[in-house]
């Protein structure tokens, strides 16, 4: 098969059909073998009613339906995960990402050997202050932050060899950041294709302030992930060596001061220097067991059901 379209979606009825009709348009008339795949991300309008329906004429639809709400990374793992085309293209169910960009894209991973291609909606139909700025302070940020220059790094319309989504892990809510995790699994010939970005048509988006406190927080996670998370201890290690030696200096001046120097003097215990001294080498020994801790359970970390599939067609 050549080309997967995985979908993900929350209460988009309206805009399926005209969805589906769109992508098959535009792979009848580039002749590719494909498959669609609708994840019903707990939707609680008939959308899934919709994609049942859809697959009941179109064998090449194929579709899962959440037993609830999970959030788009675990749509887009359970959408990877049953994936079969070279080359899977991700893009919204609410007609804003255009699917006549697919055959361009697909030619840019076949032929131009690109890992990843990342939509980047240069022109914008969203509102200036609500979205088109924090969307530019946020991929600043991620761009800095990961070493990838990219201008969108959200942008749903994206594309992938296979080998890329059946060997990265989208969790949390990390779908943002799939670029860097493709880069930090080793995936580095990642690109980007200016793409047509349309004003939404149907519904309400599902856009809201708290998507870029979440986002910039996952950054942070992120970056740590990709620096530390096959060696913390190399982090917390460090940081708690270097707070407990600055408080044993600490420690150590004070002892000396007291036998040698001034015996005379304060009670050490009447000195804030010996509570700095104190504070710091409990912090650094702390960080230094959350360190340790966080090797071992690296070590012995298990997968876990991270979503509850309701139903399943053609899967």
């Amino acid at each position: 098969m050549q080309v997967s379209v995985v979908i993900p979606l929350l209460n988009e009825q309206d805009s399926l059909q005209e969805l589906h009709d769109w992508i098959v348009s535009v792979m009848q008339s580039n002749s590719f073998s494909y498959e669609i795949l609708f994840i019903d991300d707990g939707s609680t309008d008939n959308s899934w009613q919709v994609i049942t329906e859809l697959s009941e004429s179109n064998a090449n639809i194929k579709g899962i339906c959440f037993l609830k709400n999970f959030g788009k990374s675990q749509a887009l793992h359970a959408g990877f995960a049953k994936a079969e085309g070279d080359v899977v293209i991700t893009m919204d169910a609410d007609l804003q990402d255009n699917p006549k960009e697919i055959p361009e894209l697909y030619h840019m991973v076949t032929e131009q050997n690109y890992d990843l291609v990342s939509g980047w909606k240069k022109k914008r139909y969203d509102s200036v202050i609500a979205k088109n700025l924090p969307s530019k302070l946020f991929n600043w940020a991620a761009r800095k932050t990961s070493g990838i220059k990219l201008h969108d790094f959200n942008c749903g319309l994206k594309a992938y060899s296979n080998e890329v989504i059946k060997n990265i892990d989208v969790y949390g809510e990390m779908h943002r950041y799939i670029p860097v995790l493709a880069k930090d699994a080793g995936f580095t010939h990642i690109g980007e294709k200016v793409v047509q970005h349309q004003a939404r048509k149907y519904g309400k988006t599902k856009f809201g302030m708290n998507r870029f406190i979440h986002g910039f927080l996952d950054l942070v996670t992120i970056w740590f992930i990709s620096k530390f998370a096959k060696r913390p201890m190399h982090l917390f290690g460090a940081l708690g060596g270097l707070m407990f030696i600055i408080g044993f200096g600490f420690s150590f001046y004070l002892g000396i001061d007291k036998l040698y120097l001034n015996p005379t003097g304060r009670l050490i215990t009447d000195r804030p220097q010996f509570y700095i001294a104190l504070a710091t080498m409990i912090i650094g020994t702390q960080f230094f067991v959350a360190g340790f801790l966080g090797e071992l359970i690296l070590r012995t970390k298990r997968e876990k059901q991270r979503y509850l599939v309701k139903e399943e067609i053609n899967l």
